[in-house]
């Protein structure tokens, strides 16, 4: 399920508040995974991190600022992939933040089993197959912010709440039972229309 988007630059802001709104929307903490753009190690620093109060010096003049120090249980790794010609002939991974045996934990209980950025990555591209506006070096790319982020809203929505997957759908016995990713989470127990997704009322506090 999908349950964060940015559409954005790659730039520190936007890193920061991805990031934030991540983590308002998660109870355990999960296994970091990204590429190496070191906005995301800066973000995971700010969201957790606790102060420690530096030993005065006895010398005169300021004291020494606090000390920001990592949450022992924040496990962050990042994708470095080289590629030669354009086609990817290395993948290395590395441990940013967090315990080598705690992420190995965390990885069994995932389908692929490996540090990756897969999933982000087939992501996009289904992103810019369903949606013109996201394809690269096309005459269709979007002309502005104001109508690509409520079309793109719509787009997980359709994604999170109508569109049955495969994987999601396909039972023990191999029988086709259509289940999109808002119902394996639990959200609705049923597919929504395109009419209720549009007529769904949100109430802000």
């Amino acid at each position: 399920m999908l349950v964060c988007f940015l559409i954005g630059d790659r730039s520190i802001e936007d890193a920061h508040s991805f990031l934030n709104s991540v983590v308002s929307k998660i109870v355990n903490l999960p296994l970091f995974v990204s590429d190496e753009l070191p906005h995301y190690a800066d973000g995971l620093k700010e969201l957790f991190h606790k102060c420690i109060e530096q030993e005065p010096t006895g010398r005169r003049g300021r004291p020494r600022k606090p000390e920001k120090v990592i949450n022992d249980d924040l496990d962050y790794a990042t994708v470095h992939k080289t590629r030669d010609k354009g086609r990817v002939v290395k993948v290395e991974t590395k441990i940013v933040f967090g315990s080598k045996e705690r992420i190995e934990e965390k990885i069994k209980a995932l389908p692929s089993k490996t540090i990756n950025t897969s999933y982000v990555e087939r992501s996009n591209l289904n992103w810019r197959l369903w949606d013109a506006h996201l394809t690269r070096k096309s005459l269709t790319f979007a002309k502005a912010f104001r109508w690509l982020k409520p079309k793109f809203s719509i787009c997980v929505a359709f994604y999170n709440f109508i569109r049955p997957h495969e994987t999601l759908s396909r039972a023990m016995d191999r029988t086709f039972k259509p289940k999109s990713p808002a119902m394996a989470a639990k959200i609705t127990n049923q597919l929504w229309s395109i009419k209720e997704l549009l007529s769904y009322k949100v109430i802000v506090n």
